[in-house]
């Protein structure tokens, strides 16, 4: 099967303003495709737009909270004023949240799951007219390495990743046939903010959350440049799923033959790197 070149296709982005979502930007911008770029933080989207717009094509910006249903619809109808179709949705926006499940709030689980698994989910429905105007078209939702392994204090996370994860093979197998594919997105350790900004627990032990924030930028290696190049060769071939990284790789090669039992490999492979 030939590539599918993006160039004159458009494109929207959730959580654009930095990290996966501003390389991916920039990846597709190179490749000759417009657009649409999202984030809450309205104004980090602008640098990413000036980058885009430099390389010759159409950008849009819009302040989006995904978390808000209104805000979504709203969204719509502003890109759908503009905008016979959009060839490409990327559901990137994320958040993180530390924590066990004793020791995370009720009103932290629902606020990580409302960004990270309903927003992939309503951006996908919001946006599904404009996709199916499309001649062709891709529904990427990233999910994480997270959401094919668990790991302890990632009740959270893993939760909306797993669910992102049944979400989108579901929702391919219902789209089989028609010209609306869907692809998902496992990145392993992946060097972005996204454990700098995690949220954490009201009574965690300062210490502890310094010890346990420098531990997981240790792991967050691949630059968000080369994570989105491989992401949008993916995106390209049209495939179902992408792993990002070699840890992501290995990680879910683990899982697949010790379902039950892989985590205890993953902590005592760690602890022999620590000696």
């Amino acid at each position: 099967m030939s590539a599918w070149s993006l160039a004159g296709e458009r494109a929207l982005i959730t959580g654009a303003a930095s990290g996966i979502g501003a390389a991916l930007a920039e990846g597709l911008a190179q490749r000759g495709c417009h657009l649409i770029l999202t984030d809450i933080n309205e104004a980090g989207l602008e640098p990413v737009a000036e980058k885009a717009r430099a390389l010759g094509v159409e950008v849009d910006t819009y302040k989006l909270d995904v978390a808000d249903p209104q805000a979504i619809q709203d969204l719509f109808g502003a890109v759908s004023l503009k905008y016979a179709s959009v060839s490409l949705l990327f559901n990137n926006a994320g958040v993180a949240l530390g924590g066990t499940f004793e020791e995370v709030s009720p009103e932290n689980f629902d606020w990580l799951m409302s960004i990270n698994f309903f927003g992939v989910v309503r951006m996908a429905r919001a946006f599904m007219p404009l996709l199916k105007a499309a001649k062709k078209a891709q529904i990427i939702n990233v999910s994480s390495i997270f959401g094919i392994v668990a790991p302890p204090g990632q009740t959270a996370y893993s939760s909306a990743k797993f669910g992102v994860r049944g979400f989108s093979n579901a929702l391919r197998h219902e789209l089989r046939g028609s010209s609306i594919g869907v692809t998902t997105i496992h990145p392993g350790g992946i060097a972005t903010s996204i454990a700098t900004s995690a949220r954490m627990p009201d009574n965690a032990d300062e210490s502890e959350v310094a010890a346990g924030r420098e531990r997981a930028n240790k792991a967050l290696v691949m630059p968000p440049s080369k994570a989105a190049e491989i992401i949008l060769r993916g995106v390209e071939r049209r495939i179902g799923r992408v792993l990002v990284g070699n840890d992501a790789h290995v990680l879910a090669w683990l899982e697949r033959l010790f379902p039950v039992s892989y985590w205890g490999m993953v902590e005592r492979l760690l602890s022999s790197r620590v000696k």
